[in-house]
């Protein structure tokens, strides 16, 4: 590729002709301010706070979008373009809410960023010609929350919904003065056809969009002395809950997550490893059931968001996912009906509380389906920014803890070694074929755009199976294979190729973080890293069949450790 050498604030630099003006700037380390701009997800120009002065140009010009030319000259910083970014902050300024002290996002906005570091002044917030008459809070979903009085209009959260998953949930609606980012055609959240993925959290710049905080009803049961209060963590939790607290990105704090829940008041810790293990069992033989009955093919995930879509948008293929609880479900389900009479607790007495890095699993936790007689396996939902939050609000300092190890018995009777592997369909495999006697087989993938495929013999058949990824939204992947009539036999949606390390309930980084910095690969190398030394789930699998269930796929674990989907409408 051909080179231009151009200059900014007097620095000479040769890149790229494809290059941006932020581009090099960024390469030279010169940070130009942005809002509406995300790199490869949105790029509109419609904040006007990027702006620069090019010589030879009339105007300032948006560095966003303004391809370089080779000898050009450019200046970020001037009175002309320090006075152009105020006077459109202070316009953003007179539509925007502000409760910072109560926000979700009040230490890391980052409009809030910009407004401390140009020293702008609320002067329009009287003006009825400039601010929003009504303030939209669409919270009618289980998982997300839509605020208008805390958007700036930047449209990377329609850019995002549209880039990761091809659906369109989100739009400008209204015009003017009156415009508010919502579902379309006026729908709320819940029949809006959204799967939960999060992605349109993840890169909000403020809290106009936010996940559905469970973080005071925690705080009262935790209050309640009569009930037994258990959290159920994440194996990505240690890696992703310090950079709330400013440490590097993906650093673990195992040690002080644990110390954290002891000072909390949780009674009792369990970590979800041990369940991801045995609904692996559990998928395995239902797996093998499809091959000996000729009932495939199974689409699997660990993504809740996997099976909304198939619910909302591709019901011919219901029968096609297969039942098997999630790790969530499953940790609280034997917590209630198994372990809590191990401890001496009664299970109407037991809240289970979980930490996850998606918001998807709030809605998974609300389901019908995801009960036991009667009961909710999982109680709450806290993503890990509002465990974060919640450790504030009980003036926690998690970086000035000392490192503990997790307390209470239950945490004991289910020591295993952490779930750090990525995919769902190469483990439920091997267990398949150890479920039959056979040897595991190594998988041979071909790689195309957003899937790799590879043939695995089991019970004497070939099947064909597939990982389909980031690259591919869901919508893309169902309408080429229908185009194709590719036949897949096991399908895993992993919705990223390292992990999820990107979901919506994790702490959220900067426009100029997700431009520059490999954050989800960060996390995710960080937590496969870890050298974890509980023995193998094995021995706490085997004691849980041999005294609850008595086999993979026995009648009382399909009652206990299995689920249901059903067809579900949207825009109703």
């Amino acid at each position: 590729m051909e080179k231009c050498t151009i200059k900014v604030n007097g620095q000479e630099i040769t890149v790229p002709e494809n290059y941006t003006v932020m581009q090099a700037a960024n390469d030279l380390g010169i940070e130009i301010p942005r809002l509406c701009f995300l790199k490869d997800i949105n790029e509109t120009s419609a904040c006007r706070l990027c702006v620069v002065d090019v010589k030879n140009m009339r105007g300032l010009k948006n560095s966003c979008t303004l391809a370089i030319t080779d000898g050009m000259e450019v200046e970020t910083e001037s009175e002309e373009i320090h006075e152009a970014i105020v006077s459109n902050l202070e316009l953003l300024a007179s539509n925007h809410v502000f409760e910072c002290w109560a926000c979700e996002r009040e230490n890391n906005c980052e409009f809030l960023d910009l407004m401390r570091k140009f020293n702008v002044e609320n002067s329009y917030d009287a003006s009825s010609f400039f601010t929003k008459k009504d303030r939209q809070i669409n919270d009618t979903s289980s998982s997300i929350v839509l605020d208008s009085g805390k958007c700036i209009l930047c449209g990377r959260c329609v850019s995002a919904c549209d880039k990761f998953t091809g659906l369109g949930i989100l739009n400008f609606n209204e015009r003017g003065n009156e415009t508010y980012v919502g579902p379309a055609l006026y729908h709320s959240m819940e029949d809006s056809g959204c799967i939960y993925c999060g992605k349109c959290v993840s890169v909000c710049p403020t809290a106009a969009i936010k996940e559905k905080s469970h973080v005071s009803e925690v705080l009262d049961v935790l209050r309640n002395k009569a009930k037994k209060v258990v959290v159920a963590v994440d194996p990505s939790v240690r890696v992703t809950l310090g950079e709330d607290f400013g440490t590097e990105i993906g650093e673990n704090v195992e040690g002080k997550m644990f110390k954290s829940f002891e000072l909390i008041g949780f009674d009792e810790v369990i970590e979800t490893s041990f369940a991801h293990k045995l609904s692996i069992k559990e998928e395995a033989q239902e797996l093998v059931n499809r091959v000996s009955k000729d009932t495939l093919p199974l689409y699997t995930s660990s993504a809740p968001g996997w099976f909304n879509y198939i619910e909302q948008y591709e019901s011919e293929f219901l029968n096609s996912i297969p039942s098997t609880k999630s790790p969530q479900q499953i940790s609280g389900v034997l917590v209630k009906h198994h372990y809590a009479e191990v401890l001496g607790y009664k299970k109407e007495e037991v809240v289970v509380v979980s930490i996850v890095p998606t918001i998807s699993s709030k809605e998974e936790a609300e389901r019908v389906s995801n009960q036991f007689e009667g009961i909710k396996d999982v109680d709450f939902v806290l993503t890990v920014k509002e465990y974060a939050r919640l450790l504030k609000r009980k003036n926690i300092d998690l970086l000035k803890l000392e490192d503990a190890k997790p307390h209470g018995e239950l945490v004991q009777l289910t020591n295993c070694s952490l779930h750090t592997t990525v995919s769902v369909l190469e483990e439920t495999l091997k267990a398949a074929s150890l479920l039959l006697d056979e040897v595991p087989q190594e998988l041979d993938y071909k790689d195309t755009k957003g899937v790799k495929e590879a043939t695995y013999k089991l019970a004497g058949k070939e099947i064909i199976v597939a990982q389909v990824h980031g690259d591919f939204t869901i919508k893309e992947f169902f309408s080429k294979m229908k185009k194709t009539k590719k036949v897949y036999h096991y399908i895993e949606y992993t919705g990223n190729s390292v992990g999820c390390t990107d979901g919506g309930g994790l702490p959220i980084r900067t426009a100029v973080e997700q431009d520059l910095v490999q954050i989800e690969k960060l996390r995710h190398d960080s937590l496969v890293s870890i050298q974890n030394e509980a023995p193998q789930a094995t021995e706490v699998i085997e004691t849980l069949y041999n005294t609850v269930f008595e086999q993979p796929g026995s009648q009382k674990a399909l009652d206990m450790l299995h689920t249901s989907y059903t067809k579900r409408k949207f825009y109703t």
